[in-house]
């Protein structure tokens, strides 16, 4: 098994859901990955999940609080890692984004803002604080690639790329687009572009992978855990896949890699 990896800045580093109904998420997840769960107090914020891989002392993989907002729907939303928040808070306004919650430390855990690029689709960005270094990303059973879906991939391409200095790869992937976003010769996350063949009600957004040993049998086990596929296991270049709503409706996706350093090549 790999050691575990702590994302550089520019990396998608923490994962955060958002849920209507905490507890038949944290069931969820504690079954189908495995992971341990554990509450912290947060003065001023209320409850916090935090999900590591083993038990009370991490290391930490994700993050999950109630949905502040019923009128939202539970999502995932995939942090990036960056030196300074306010820095690149301005670099998303100066591309055309928003601040949806502007930097705010949260007693130790980390100081997080959120923000929504030109299309509407929201992400975080973070710096690590005293009680987590930061969320472990790339082996089994964590977070091993972030994907935008997007229906303006050109607009994206400007906006991420001036925001935290990604390049911007494309390839031909069964005669549709396929992005890579890069840092130096590394790939940090994906882009599809969003054809016709998507639901037109179907926002912009950024979707997590999991790293999972057998995607046939997580697909299958999620499906016995109340998860809804929506794509059934099948096989791309960087491996096995399916995606699917957790049974609270937030969207994820699961994958086993061809190769040990997950699809993230």
């Amino acid at each position: 098994m790999p050691e575990a990896t702590r994302p550089a800045p520019g990396w998608p580093g923490w994962i955060d859901l958002a849920s209507p109904h905490p507890e038949t998420a944290r069931t969820f997840y504690t079954e189908l990955f495995g992971w341990y769960s554990y509450t912290l107090s947060v003065p001023g914020y209320g409850d916090y999940t935090m999900f590591t891989l083993d038990d009370v002392q991490g290391p930490e993989v994700a993050g999950m609080q109630s949905l502040a907002d019923d009128a939202q729907p539970p999502s995932w939303t995939c942090y990036f890692k960056v030196v300074d928040l306010q820095t690149t808070v301005d670099a998303v306004k100066a591309g055309g984004g928003r601040e949806l919650i502007p930097p705010t430390d949260y007693a130790g855990i980390g100081s997080m803002a959120l923000c929504m690029d030109p299309e509407g689709a929201d992400f975080g960005i973070a710096t690590p604080g005293n009680a987590i270094e930061f969320g472990i990303v790339n082996r089994p059973l964590t977070m091993c690639w972030a994907e935008l879906a997007s229906r303006d991939a050109e607009r994206a391409r400007r906006f991420y790329g001036g925001v935290f200095g990604w390049q911007a790869v494309d390839r031909d992937y069964f005669g549709s687009v396929y992005t890579n976003w890069k840092l130096d010769d590394w790939s940090v996350g994906g882009m599809v572009s969003m054809d016709d063949a998507w639901p037109p009600h179907y926002p912009p957004h950024w979707i997590p992978y999991f790293w999972v040993d057998d995607c046939d049998v997580t697909a299958a086990r999620a499906a016995e855990l109340g998860a809804t596929v929506r794509i059934p296991p099948a096989d791309i270049q960087p491996g096995r896949y399916s995606m699917m709503t957790d049974p609270t409706g937030a969207r994820l996706a699961v994958i086993t890699p061809r190769i040990a350093t997950g699809p993230g090549m």
